[in-house]
């Protein structure tokens, strides 16, 4: 059970500083275009997620490790300024460098082409204080970086939920101390071929999780859940219309989303239904967090969107 004043969430996973520059089109090789805009601002899986619980008033922690330069605290310090405690991101010495990401958004389309420099690569290590913290927290959410954590949290007796993004699916999951997991459609079908998403959805359930949420792009979410009978309900939930600047870290803003929704008891349609919400909104921004909403603007924004909806 969550204690007063401790992170409802504890976020683990990469942190990266993106480079973002908008072009009339994606270039071939060896090509020259000219940028039409750009920006620089904070990135990675976990971390977005973190600033989205942030701004929609979820105490969050993020653990991670970026390097000891001045990307890192870069890195470090955007976190900080949007509300997310850092104090489990470490600064790791040289030669070890933060990660850094080269983006490039296609206007008009939203489409993206991304490079990303992920780092050395190793395991996050976790301290006292983020197994204490990971303990008292309602939710762990841990990205692709984030699932060698797993051992530890284990070792350490930890039985928060765990949350998986898996947006990649390249590592192994131990799909049996996961409770909630975030696929998008594709890497669902992928590690569970099925001949439907709902019948993939029902192994992965199988497996462990109580809750599927997979993303679907411009089509929406699945939600699959497991009932404490056994029985398994599934659910489409459709897209919000967007004007879209760029897509980039909508992935990652839903699955923040969703958390937030659980975290305030909802139900875990209605949280997809708002996450949807969310990360439609992130939309409207270059980069993958200056468009996420607060509290008080999402349910504004649904609100007016609603009945069209119905």
């Amino acid at each position: 059970m969550n204690t007063a004043g401790a992170a409802r969430v504890v976020a683990i996973g990469i942190a990266t500083l993106d480079a973002i520059v908008v072009v009339d089109r994606l270039p071939g090789s060896d090509e020259r275009v000219p940028g039409l805009d750009g920006t620089l601002a904070g990135g990675g899986v976990a971390a977005t997620a973190a600033v989205t619980l942030a701004r929609l008033g979820v105490a969050v922690r993020f653990v991670g490790r970026v390097g000891d330069d001045a990307s890192g605290r870069l890195i470090r310090d955007g976190l900080a300024d949007e509300g997310v405690d850092v104090a489990g991101l470490r600064l790791a010495r040289p030669p070890e460098r933060s990660p850094v990401s080269t983006i490039l958004v296609e206007a008009g389309t939203g489409n993206r082409a991304i490079a990303p420099y992920l780092g050395d690569g190793r395991p996050i290590e976790l301290d006292s204080d983020d197994l204490a913290a990971c303990t008292a927290a309602d939710w762990v959410h841990l990205d692709d970086l984030g699932l060698a954590a797993l051992p530890a949290l284990a070792a350490a007796g930890v039985t928060t939920p765990v949350s998986v993004d898996d947006g990649v699916g390249t590592r192994p999951i131990p799909f049996e101390r996961v409770t909630l997991y975030g696929p998008t459609a594709t890497v669902l079908a992928r590690r569970f071929p099925a001949t439907t998403l709902e019948a993939s959805a029902e192994a992965c359930l199988a497996a462990g999780p109580r809750l599927v949420v997979a993303t679907l792009g411009p089509d929406g979410s699945l939600v699959s859940e497991r009932a404490a009978d056994g029985r398994v309900r599934h659910e489409r939930m459709a897209s919000w219309p967007a004007e879209i600047v760029s897509t980039l870290g909508a992935g990652d803003v839903f699955h923040g989303a969703l958390l937030a929704g659980l975290v305030e008891d909802r139900s875990a349609a209605e949280a997809a239904h708002r996450a949807a919400a969310t990360a439609a909104i992130s939309c409207r921004a270059l980069d993958g967090r200056s468009g996420i909403p607060r509290t008080d603007e999402l349910a504004a924004w649904i609100a007016e969107r609603e009945p069209a909806r119905a």
